[in-house]
């Protein structure tokens, strides 16, 4: 199945859908906290508390953070789970040196590393982690099912997946105030800080049609996860999805 987000494309329909968001990524690294923060009023950081206390009564001590950019999530679970090991796994190399930075003056590079990654053919063996995450990432994948079906492989049986995404509100007001919002303001202020027009475009047409609610449930279980279930923050604006492989 297609899912709408694997055809909104960063830039052209000449490349790949992978290669036009490494390229866009890389682009933007050097502001993107900046931007993340400042589009969300903050609100993001307690998105990533509730999705990591999800993890909290299972324990787990190796992690893979899918999509980890600049390494928030990773070092947030580091901090609150105390895992022994977590890989953030990107596509983007400027991305992720942002997040080698952070870690380094954290003091965190003995338990958090970074490497280079395609979601949808890791290379890491089968079984291999206790947890595997993705923070505002799946809405970026080239091949949505493609890419979960390798987070499920990689994980081992009994451990968990949390995948927190944006998503569109469905009740007023909010669903109209969100479609203002990211219609003019996310532009806007994405071309004010980053000078990256087409990142901030490309964010609020992604979050539109990128699987949500039951559909994303849905498709989580058809991939052989157990237990799958979502919850919503905000009125809507942000989804956290969980389950287990048996």
């Amino acid at each position: 199945m297609k899912y709408g987000s694997e055809q909104i494309l960063p830039y052209n329909g000449e490349e790949q859908k992978s290669t036009q968001v490494r390229r866009m990524f890389d682009s933007i690294a050097g502001t993107y906290d900046l931007l993340n923060h400042t589009l969300s009023f903050g609100i993001d950081k307690i998105w990533r508390r509730k999705a990591i206390a999800s993890l909290r009564p299972f324990s787990p001590q190796s992690i893979l953070d899918i999509a980890t950019g600049t390494g928030d999530l990773a070092i947030s679970m580091h901090r609150k789970l105390k895992a022994r090991q977590i890989i953030g796994a990107d596509i983007s190399e400027g991305m992720m040196q942002v997040g080698r930075e952070k870690v380094a003056r954290a003091g965190y590079s003995e338990y958090i590393s970074f490497e280079q990654q395609d979601c949808t053919a890791l290379t890491y063996p089968d079984n291999s982690f206790d947890a595997v995450t993705a923070a505002f990432g799946v809405r970026n994948f080239e091949n949505i099912e493609q890419g979960i079906s390798e987070m499920y492989r990689v994980l081992k049986p009994g451990g968990h997946v949390m995948i927190l995404e944006f998503s569109t509100p469905e009740h007023f007001p909010m669903k109209q105030l969100y479609s203002i919002y990211s219609k003019t303001v996310i532009p806007f202020i994405g071309r004010l800080l980053s000078k990256e027009k087409t990142a901030y475009s490309y964010l609020p047409a992604s979050i539109k049609v990128v699987p949500q609610g039951k559909v994303m449930t849905g498709l989580l279980t058809r991939l052989g996860f157990s237990e799958a279930r979502v919850r919503t923050f905000t009125f809507g604006i942000c989804s956290l999805y969980t389950g287990t492989k048996e």
